[in-house]
């Protein structure tokens, strides 16, 4: 079982496969090879920024109301605190990009094998549509 320590450090992300509960259908998150960072440090902070490769470019130095809402859809990121409980990670947010996931913790089953950590059975609630979903993520230490 991999413990709070191994988590330690940088970790690039490598898929993010949500699944529907419902309907049982899979998908890549946040599109095929999405770009991806989440650090855990020693002080107990994590943070986490995901974002899919294809963004869509924008027309103008500035983006239009249109290219916000696109570019906010094509994202994730937050930052808190963590702590390590029974061979899951529990992300407590303090800041994020969807102000709705301060509510509660995330709860992160995880394993670690050599430099690669693997996030599955992440239960949650899409925010695009709702949808209840359970997350698979991988990730490659830095």
């Amino acid at each position: 079982m991999a413990s709070a320590t191994a988590l330690h450090g940088t970790w690039r992300m490598v898929s993010w496969k949500r699944r529907a509960v419902a309907s049982g259908a899979v998908s890549d998150a946040m599109g095929p090879d999405p770009v991806g960072y989440l650090s855990y440090q020693a002080d107990g902070r994590m943070m986490a920024v995901v974002v899919r490769r294809d963004r869509p470019a924008l027309k103008g130095a500035v983006p239009s109301d249109a290219e916000k809402a696109a570019l906010f859809d094509s994202m994730l990121a937050y930052a808190g605190t963590y702590t390590y409980e029974n061979g899951r990670v529990v992300h407590h947010v303090d800041a994020s990009w969807n102000p709705a996931w301060g509510i509660s913790d995330l709860i992160r089953p995880f394993s670690i094998d050599g430099s690669r950590l693997s996030i599955s059975g992440a239960p949650g609630i899409d925010p695009k549509n709702g949808e209840e979903v359970v997350y698979e993520l991988e990730f490659r230490k830095v």
